[in-house]
């Protein structure tokens, strides 16, 4: 089924290419004429400006720091609302309307899919700073890169956080039923099993059917010590309330997901206090101080997970083109070998399928600020 699906979706964004193909010519030199090294970013819709804060941070910092004027930066931003395949559309836009020399992505995976399937027909640099989905790099697409940690990254960081913490034998994963969090929960069983887990128990949120007292039922009559959250930020936030209301003494693990606030506001961090969450390691080093501060002095509020990763991408993207120009195959070479340091989110290089190399850390909740595992 999900091989027609992806084949679908490549049918669908070939006549798109083709099409905008035949009537566009992509002219490098009127973009060089207006000084500007053009990168695109996707987001969700309009509304979703943690990413969009990022990447801006980043361009405005790095145009800073230049000391050619004729050789700045600009950031070109798409929304995919709208209708199924926005995504496509949008990604086509980036190529051919506005010339950009590479594409940021902070989507979901199904809008990713999309995305890079417009960058393999392009053959132009992809990086993507939110999906976490297993297929982006199975489809072995030479120029899509992912800066933040795959699914199953985040899996075997979850399951070593629980067999270091909790007993293994008592699991269960809550979860919604949006694409993301399906692929990695089943993600999460496989790996599970390779690392001989016990089964979990599972436990879907069904928003309509205001379910969170039911399935906590379920937690408590079997149980159950320790929960993992696959979902967003709102779901988590729901569930962990209701858990703290009951007074439940059942540890929790969240993946990046429910850290994620993509609109322009803070994470309400009180709420997620003692649970254990991936990290991104942006909130300990020192980097991070300095991005912390030019963001909340730039956009009046403190700089998330989605902001994170988008500034991080950015500063990759801008890294490669310094070295590579404004041509497309060297952006694309340069960043199969960079070694970029100290970002806000860690150290970044890529392996031969384009994921960020190496499993990231846990992180603890204490007194509403995340606080690294001794």
């Amino acid at each position: 089924m999900f091989q027609i699906k992806i084949l679908f979706l490549y049918l669908f964004t070939f006549f798109i290419v083709n099409d905008s193909n035949d009537t566009k010519t992509i002219n490098y030199n009127k973009s060089r004429q207006n000084k500007y090294f053009k990168i695109g970013l996707l987001i969700p819709d309009k509304e979703n400006l943690s990413a969009k804060h990022g990447a801006e941070l980043a361009i405005s910092m790095a145009n800073k720091k230049s000391q050619n004027r004729n050789n700045q930066f600009q950031l070109v931003v798409r929304s995919t609302e709208g209708p199924w395949g926005a995504g496509s559309k949008e990604s086509v836009g980036l190529v051919f309307d506005d010339e950009v020399l590479a594409i940021i992505g902070s989507l979901d995976g199904r809008n990713a899919h999309l995305a890079e399937q417009v960058a393999a027909k392009t053959k132009i640099a992809f990086l993507s700073t939110r999906a976490t989905d297993m297929t982006l790099s199975q489809a072995f697409v030479p120029w899509y890169f992912r800066c933040i940690p795959n699914d199953k990254q985040q899996a075997i960081s979850l399951i070593n956080g629980i067999t270091k913490i909790g007993n293994t034998d008592k699991i269960a994963i809550i979860s919604t039923n949006d694409y993301d969090s399906k692929n990695a929960v089943k993600t999460f069983l496989k790996v599970a099993d390779s690392m001989n887990l016990s089964k979990p128990k599972q436990f879907l949120y069904e928003p309509a059917d205001k379910n969170i007292q039911t399935i906590l039922d379920e937690i408590e009559n079997n149980a159950i010590e320790n929960i993992i959250l696959f979902g967003d930020n709102l779901f988590a936030s729901e569930l962990i309330s209701a858990k703290k209301q009951r007074n439940m003494p059942q540890t929790i693990f969240g993946s990046l997901s429910i850290l994620y606030s993509n609109k322009s506001s803070k994470i309400n961090w009180e709420i997620f206090d003692d649970i254990f969450v991936i990290s991104s390691n942006h909130w300990f080093n020192s980097e991070q101080t300095t991005f912390q501060k030019d963001f909340e002095k730039k956009y009046g509020y403190k700089p998330g997970v989605s902001a994170a990763f988008a500034y991080d991408g950015t500063n990759i993207i801008i890294e490669a083109i310094k070295k590579a120009g404004s041509s497309r195959d060297k952006i694309i070479e340069e960043l199969t070998k960079i070694r970029y340091k100290n970002g806000v989110t860690g150290n970044i290089r890529f392996d031969e399928n384009g994921n960020r190399i190496g499993n990231p850390d846990l992180m603890i909740i204490k007194n509403g600020y995340p606080n690294e595992l001794q």
